[in-house]
């Protein structure tokens, strides 16, 4: 089959720090390059710099990061690369946030801990006496998967890392605790890094690039799971290599690997659920969101696709509850 019936798309995955005077012009400047081409994203821009991730057809795409590094700003931002066979974003966005990443604190940039390398990392995991491993994501993401013998605070949101910053205090001497941190393509760690070292932690590794950059450089060796993402995806193996299954079914526990939000639409809840209770729950995380007002039918929801708003199971917007 010839490659126009098969297009290739690149997922793209990139962040980088470094000072933008107007970020609202480079805003703009993404929307005008992505007029007629066959891309999706989630890219925020800041007066730090920019977090992004988008996809689209492999020539779009590399058209992309051919213009971001002719921008002095970005010709130095590396690009994680996936290739898959559709777009996997549900629509274009390209966003000003005050925050790159929503930490609520104050830190320094210019001192963040130390960048290692997807080999180094191995030889570490491999390493009689490693330091600290700590898991820089939410509870939801390393629920269905994580680096062998993490520790993976319970924190739903980011924000909440700086309150577990000083519960770690609690538990060892940071004085004399090394910490080696993940997350999924790197920024994270660059914030909450710099966090530690600010909170008294003297050494502090990062894994560089995230667990993105570890797939691509040294396979699944010492990854339990898959990797969540934040696209239609959801899951995604790190790499080629098989890895066992740790998610478990929210109701019944069993082994499980398929994210599905909560049809109750006021609770929204993102579980994983086998197909079973799936289909004995209609989609809900509770019986009691069975029977919540706004509950959006139960047709064999797919693990790997958004839900669409409330307005669209109606005919007419007349017909939306209010």
């Amino acid at each position: 089959m010839s490659s126009s019936q098969n297009p290739l798309y690149f997922v793209l995955a990139y962040y980088h720090f470094t000072p933008i005077s107007n970020p609202h012009q480079e805003v703009a400047a993404h929307k005008e390059f992505f007029k007629g081409r066959q891309i999706t994203s989630r890219i925020y821009i800041s007066e730090q710099g920019i977090n992004g991730q988008m996809s689209g057809l492999q020539e779009d795409a590399e058209a992309y990061m051919r213009w971001m590094h002719a921008n002095p700003l970005f010709k130095e931002m590396p690009f994680k690369i996936h290739s898959y066979h559709e777009n996997v974003f549900p629509r274009q966005t390209v966003k000003y946030r005050p925050q790159l990443v929503a930490l609520d604190e104050e830190v320094d940039l210019n001192d963040t801990g130390e960048h290692v390398s997807p080999e180094r990392w191995k030889e570490l995991m491999e390493s009689d006496e490693k330091p600290l491993l700590l898991d820089v994501r939410n509870e939801y993401e390393w629920q269905v998967g994580r680096f062998e013998g993490a520790e993976c605070p319970p924190c739903e949101t980011f924000r909440e890392f700086r309150a577990y910053t000083e519960e770690l205090k609690n538990q060892v001497d940071p004085k004399t605790t090394p910490v080696m941190m993940y997350c999924t393509g790197g920024i994270r760690c660059e914030l909450y890094s710099s966090l530690l070292l600010k909170g008294g932690f003297e050494k502090v590794y990062q894994l560089d690039g995230g667990v993105i950059n570890y797939g691509l450089k040294q396979g699944s060796d010492h990854w339990l799971g898959k990797l969540f993402v934040f696209d239609d995806r959801l899951t995604v193996p790190i790499s080629d290599q098989p890895t066992p299954v740790i998610g478990k079914c929210y109701h019944c526990e069993a082994p499980m690997e398929a994210y599905y939000n909560c049809a109750n639409m006021d609770c929204n809840r993102l579980f994983l659920c086998c197909p079973a209770c799936l289909k004995q729950f209609q989609g809900c995380c509770a019986q009691a969101c069975q029977e919540a007002p706004r509950v959006r039918p139960y047709h064999q929801q797919d693990a790997h696709k958004p839900f669409r708003k409330w307005y669209h199971y109606f005919k007419n917007k007349e017909e939306v509850p209010s």
